[in-house]
């Protein structure tokens, strides 16, 4: 009797306990519940955009919140970024719609269309969403078939005609009484209420809520953290090529001149410039930066050790090329998306690349004569026809026989004459030990190459 009477208190502690947290939660549950989420889908749809909304949904269902409306007004924007976008919606938990409040275009449209109810302001217009390509033209058929797939299948699982999807992004599809063959479609606020694929009009948020079943709940507004905002102004995909160009061209000119000078400077900020926000976005890894990195050495080494066009220069461009575009995708390893899904970063790519080696050309053949460029870099030659000498002529060593002391590979130092001298040969490796001969000498390089029949030489 003691002891049920001593554990009498403790376990109406306990329960006292758990009635109250339990309360807490109901208490939390019915405060998110009180909640709808209002967030905002304007500007270019990219990367930082998706973010964005991944960060307001994952907080409105954290919270119990009754539902989230996307307050939208785009043009459009990447094919991938909306694709990631479509994807987190149809995975949500909670109740989604989209308010368009004027324009919901191209990637706009698929990401309205992922939403379970739409309403539209009067005068608004949701559609043209044919794919188009970094040079503004119409991208191929093999894109256009992936996202009007997309369209479709998005179209079908939230109940509504997934023609009609099709046909914002294919001119060749018919509908009878909507659109005719050779037209793009886009639909108005009172045509995509009366063809029913939309569910209505509203005039403002207020309105959208009350028919939603809202009416009685509280918005949060979400707002983009400032970071988000820079992110997605660097993450654009015109800085993000005139970051790349920056890169480049800060590149080939610093190692024209070699030394931590101006053009270096250009090119490490273009660096940090283009990989925080695509690191912070999770489109950069480790991996993409290490294969950038070592590309660079390769070119190094091809321009200051191995002079010339060969192997390490081809593969340096080949690994400084495919780390560039790899931070431009939103690869996972080496698995990389379909072609199709690539396009934006593949004209990106392209068209930098071509920009930049043009600018480069431009920039190498007439900076030199800026007079404030050329007190930046050495624009100067500094040959002996310029007047310039660092030694002695060494001309006369042409023809010249000796020995190598140290393997050459391709370049080591050699005995000539009882005097040791640096020198490089044709390109071929040459062992310790072996007989030479200057085939030219210089101011700067003495050039040999191996005596193949001679015989033993010995001091």
């Amino acid at each position: 009797m003691k002891v049920k009477s001593s554990m009498n208190p403790i376990m109406k502690t306990i329960a006292a306990l758990c009635v109250f947290l339990l309360g807490m939660g109901m208490a939390d549950q019915a405060e998110g519940a009180q909640e709808v989420y209002v967030v905002k889908v304007e500007g270019l749809v990219d990367s930082g955009l998706h973010a964005y909304i991944e960060r307001s949904l994952r907080a409105a269902e954290n919270d119990g919140a009754e539902g989230i409306i996307l307050h939208m007004d785009t043009f459009g924007g990447l094919v991938d970024a909306a694709d990631k976008i479509r994807n987190t919606l149809l995975d949500a938990e909670i109740t989604t719609a989209t308010y368009i409040d004027k324009n919901a275009a191209s990637a706009g449209a698929l990401i309205a269309i992922a939403t379970d109810s739409i309403y539209m302001a009067s005068g608004s217009a949701i559609g043209a969403a044919t794919v188009v390509g970094g040079d503004g033209q119409k991208a191929d058929e093999k894109m256009q078939s992936y996202f009007r797939s997309i369209m479709r299948s998005t179209a079908e699982s939230k109940n509504r005609d997934p023609r009609v999807a099709e046909a914002m992004v294919d001119e060749r599809i018919e509908i009878d009484n909507i659109i005719a063959e050779g037209e793009l479609l886009t639909l108005s606020t009172s045509e995509a209420i009366d063809i029913g694929f939309v569910n209505g009009s509203a005039n403002n948020l207020d309105e959208v809520k009350e028919k939603m079943g809202w009416a009685d709940r509280n918005f949060v507004h979400m707002e983009e953290r400032w970071q988000e905002s820079i992110l997605r102004f660097l993450a654009n995909p015109v800085l993000t090529g005139l970051f790349m160009m920056m890169m480049l061209g800060g590149l080939y000119f610093e190692l024209q001149s070699p030394g931590v000078g101006f053009p270096g400077a250009v090119a490490m900020v273009g660096a940090l410039m283009f990989f925080a926000p695509h690191f912070i976005l999770g489109l950069a890894s480790v991996w993409e930066l290490m294969f950038i990195l070592a590309g660079v050495a390769l070119i190094m080494i091809e321009i200051f050790v191995l002079p010339g066009f060969g192997v390490p220069g081809i593969l340096g461009a080949l690994l400084l090329i495919f780390g560039l575009f790899s931070s431009l995708v939103g690869n996972v390893g080496f698995s990389f998306p379909e072609l199709d899904q690539m396009s934006s970063p593949i004209w990106t790519m392209a068209t930098t690349l071509i920009i930049g080696i043009l600018l480069i050309i431009s920039m190498a053949r007439y900076l030199p004569q800026n007079r404030a460029f050329s007190k930046l870099i050495l624009a100067t030659s500094t040959d002996q026809q310029s007047g310039y000498s660092s030694f002695k002529e060494r001309e006369d060593l042409t023809g010249k026989e000796g020995i190598a002391l140290t393997a050459l590979r391709p370049s080591g130092t050699v005995l000539i004459d009882d005097r040791r001298f640096d020198v490089v040969t044709e390109g071929d490796f040459i062992e310790k030990g072996a007989k030479i001969k200057v085939v030219s000498s210089s101011t700067s390089t003495i050039t040999v190459r191996k005596l193949e029949k001679s015989p033993a030489w010995s001091r």
